[in-house]
């Protein structure tokens, strides 16, 4: 076996596939010129906020507070003066399995008073089919690879030296659609009234998958 004719490939497949999820960022702020007026302000906002995602009950499929802080805002920025201002900040995180309330969700976030929000941000499950789908194909291309060299060659396929995993990665750059950043307009303009749901179309994602390979042959007719 050790003098066997080798043969490598490498085989690769390519999937464009629907998103399954979509990941948010929410920014809820406040800022008073009372440390506890600021914080009470964004206790009274976060609340607001997670009230709302909550609402949507299974829709959400994942939600999470990424951070909280509270920063002193000088008078001076190039040396130490009266402090002029807190600002609070809470960053709340959450991933949407239901498209059809997305952007509903996303315009009503965006009216809670100073509140930013960012995404969506499309992707894949970790654990998706979709990975598995791919693997399989490229390994499948590897070997349909190797038996065409070996049928030109006039010889067929033995045995498997190696197949290694050569990665497989969600291309991140081909999300096409751009993200949407809404600030909150002040309460008293938007009043007694709910904002209208923007329409969010799903960007096509693309999943890459590569093996390498080493198959052993039979001697080849070189005739």
């Amino acid at each position: 076996m050790t003098n066997a004719p080798l043969i490598s490939v490498r085989g690769e497949a390519v999937l464009e596939v629907e998103p399954e999820i979509a990941h948010l960022s929410v920014h809820v702020q406040s800022q008073e010129r009372d440390r506890r007026q600021a914080l009470d302000r964004l206790v009274e906002r976060n609340q607001q906020a997670l009230d709302l995602i909550k609402s949507y009950g299974d829709a959400v499929e994942k939600l999470e507070t990424g951070g909280l802080s509270i920063t002193p805002q000088l008078k001076y920025r190039r040396r130490e003066g009266d402090i002029r201002a807190y600002q609070g900040t809470v960053w709340i995180r959450l991933v949407i399995a239901d498209f059809a309330v997305l952007g509903e969700l996303v315009t009503r976030l965006g009216d809670v008073e100073r509140a930013y929000v960012h995404g969506p941000d499309w992707g894949l499950r970790r654990d998706s089919e979709v990975y598995k789908r791919a693997a399989r194909q490229a390994a499948n291309e590897a070997v349909e690879r190797a038996r065409s060299y070996a049928e030109a060659l006039g010889a067929r396929l033995t045995g498997l030296v190696e197949l290694a995993d050569e990665g497989l990665t969600s291309d991140s750059a081909t999300r096409g659609a751009q993200p949407v950043s809404l600030m909150a307009a002040p309460a008293a303009a938007m009043e007694g009234t709910e904002p209208p749901a923007i329409d969010l179309e799903p960007a096509t994602q693309i999943v890459r998958a590569a093996v390498e390979a080493r198959f052993t042959a039979t001697a080849p007719e070189l005739g």
